[in-house]
């Protein structure tokens, strides 16, 4: 680990963000879109419950979501993805609807996607730290189309240097290469690189062992599981704190 007082008040040569949760706000929507779209289905099956398949859902989605090669394969496709885990969890309860489950699906993706917007002060940070010299770049996991669309849909690109979608380069986080390659591509060394995330392990864990800074958001304020492993060089609640206090006496 490369924590140090002088590191952390210095200036860095370049930044490696993430970007859902950490730029963009995308997981506080997640349970009212559930509910939202098991709330629209329950009329739509005799005797099929809202909050039982709210409900139901919860430990199907834990499930499958936990296992890291799932993870990998669901993230390519979320729209099939949570089809499957919906479909499973109504099975749970006895409705074998393959068609509801997909609509339910569908909808709760529509809803996520509407209502996912950038942090406050999150593209401002971003605009802010490219003015004075930091080099930028992201690495997002999840498919080309799904992950290209939120940075177009926010005009995020021209912020940074260098953005790498998994589903484009055909691999992601914690695939080493992934960061390597993007410090490659802005020029910049480990020992004055920072990454930045709201995962312990593919935002902390793996760039400390490259020789990165590595600053865990963790934008619910919660705090570090006290049961981790991984201590983050920095822990900040949004990207804005990694801003230097202004000087305006204007």
């Amino acid at each position: 680990m490369l924590a140090s007082a002088q590191r952390e008040l210095t200036i860095p040569q370049a930044i490696i963000f993430d970007l859902d949760d950490t730029i963009i706000d995308d997981s506080s929507s997640v349970e009212p879109s559930w509910r939202a779209a098991c709330r629209e289905a329950a009329g739509q099956a005799p005797g099929l419950n809202a909050d039982a398949l709210f409900a139901a859902l919860a430990p199907v989605r834990r499930g499958f979501w936990s296992d890291p090669d799932r993870h990998r394969e669901g993230r390519a496709n979320l729209r099939a993805t949570t089809g499957r885990i919906v479909r499973e969890a109504m099975q749970s309860l006895g409705f074998d609807l393959p068609a509801l489950a997909a609509a339910i699906a569908n909808r709760y993706r529509d809803l996520r996607e509407a209502a996912a917007r950038p942090f406050p002060g999150a593209v401002e940070t971003l605009e802010r730290l490219r003015a004075m010299g930091v080099r930028l770049g992201l690495i997002t996991n999840g498919s080309a189309a799904g992950q290209r669309a939120k940075i177009e849909r926010f005009d995020l690109a021209r912020h940074l240097h260098h953005v790498l979608i998994e589903g484009e380069f055909g691999c992601g986080k914690p695939d080493e290469r992934v960061y390597l390659t993007t410090m490659r591509s802005l020029g910049s060394q480990p020992n004055r690189t920072w990454s930045v995330g709201d995962n312990l392990e593919w935002d902390v864990a793996v760039p400390q062992r490259l020789g990165l800074y590595a600053v865990w958001v963790d934008a619910s304020g919660a705090g570090l599981p006290t049961d981790s492993e991984v201590q983050p060089d920095r822990i900040i609640c949004s990207i804005t704190e990694l801003l230097p206090p202004r000087t305006d006496r204007g």
